[in-house]
């Protein structure tokens, strides 16, 4: 549980629901602003989770608050029903109405509320989610990716206090998840409504969130920020073969000639990709532990260009896979980087060691 949140001022949730064989107890404050994810492996209990604060199950006991509005409180008896929760919902399928163009079904979400409390207009959804060219067609002639932005437009079109998001893009193949993506960071960046964001996929949960609930059979792993939740080696993710590094960057330089950019992180500067971003731009960079190679001492000419400078925090064997888990201390970020065990003990890595960390290959996710 995460103690430094006002409990005043975030997602306060304390909740105990279940059945014979399952029981999700959650006690947990989130952050009420950008996007958390609730992350876990199937059965972990994160759709529970997220229909219980929708008030589509009512948690036996418990507490849930947003932002100081109590929409269920079982000490107080108190349980406010779903449509009078200002919340927006988006399942897998986007569910249209069939017989309401795409116009239609976003005119039906705004008719909900009252003209004073909107907080977010139709229009400003239309643009930020790049749907002003749909309006007039019907839901039967949209592909998959552009049912889903609607279907989160029509969620949005409710202004509402928090928006749910259930696994969005799990039904979508990889070219339509590509193109939803862009557009779900564009609502998490310009829009102040926070995000709960159920997935168990790591890759769309790095580019994405800012904060992590990890679930394992109904209970709490780990709560807080995404970059230290991620990088924890005492969680199985930083030992998955997808594991990853978000690390916060800046962007720093363009070289055209060579189609590169240059982002400035702990440790010193990734060469990415050339993006058409303005230089002092903030930036995430996604690293994967297995693209990472340690060296004791500086490397000389290499073909990989990314060299970053750090210490070893921590080295954990692994001795059924062969592989070791080194965390790296990088200025105040943590870089994981997975190798062979053979390499790790050849090395000497120990605590405290100061690396050189080359980097194959690295991704400007967010």
């Amino acid at each position: 549980m995460t103690h430094s949140l006002s409990r005043e001022r975030c997602i306060d949730l304390n909740l105990r629901h279940g059945w014979s064989d399952f029981r999700l107890e959650v006690d947990a404050c989130l952050p009420a602003r950008g996007v958390t994810a609730i992350f876990g492996h199937s059965g972990s209990g994160k759709t529970t989770l997220l229909r219980c604060i929708a008030g589509l199950e009512r948690a036996a006991t418990g507490r849930v608050t947003i932002d100081g509005e109590a929409w269920q409180n079982t000490e107080r008896r108190l349980f406010v029903p779903t449509h009078r929760r200002s919340l927006g919902y988006v399942f897998q399928e986007a569910s249209l109405f069939a017989h309401l163009n795409v116009r239609g079904n976003l005119e039906y979400g705004q008719r909900r509320i009252h003209d004073s409390e909107q907080r977010v207009s139709l229009e400003q959804t239309v643009e930020l989610l790049g749907i002003g060219h749909l309006l007039e067609r019907a839901v039967d002639r949209l592909s998959g990716g552009e049912r889903q932005r609607v279907g989160i437009a029509r969620a949005l079109a409710t202004s509402p206090k928090l928006l749910l998001l259930d696994e969005p893009l799990a039904a979508l193949d990889q070219q339509r998840k590509q193109e939803v993506l862009p557009y779900l960071a564009r609502l998490r960046d310009e829009l102040g409504i926070p995000m709960l964001y159920v997935s168990h996929s790591l890759a769309e949960v790095s580019r994405l969130a800012d904060h992590m609930l990890y679930l394992e059979a109904g209970r709490i792993l780990a709560n807080g920020p995404l970059s230290q939740v991620l990088t924890r080696g005492d969680l199985p993710l930083a030992h998955l073969e997808e594991a990853e590094t978000a690390l916060e960057g800046q962007l720093e330089h363009h070289d055209r000639e060579f189609v590169l950019s240059y982002v400035r992180v702990p440790g010193g500067v990734l060469a990415v990709p050339l993006v058409d971003l303005p230089i002092g731009q903030p930036v995430r960079i996604g690293i994967q532990a297995r693209d990472v190679s340690l060296a004791a001492e500086k490397p000389g000419r290499s073909s990989i260009l990314n060299l970053l400078h750090g210490h070893v925090l921590e080295r954990i064997d692994e001795p059924h896979s062969g592989h070791s888990l080194v965390r790296l201390e990088l200025g105040g970020a943590v870089l994981l980087s997975r190798i062979t065990r053979r390499s790790a003990v050849e090395l000497q890595l120990t605590e405290g060691m100061a690396v050189y960390a080359q980097v194959k290959s690295v991704a400007l996710i967010s």
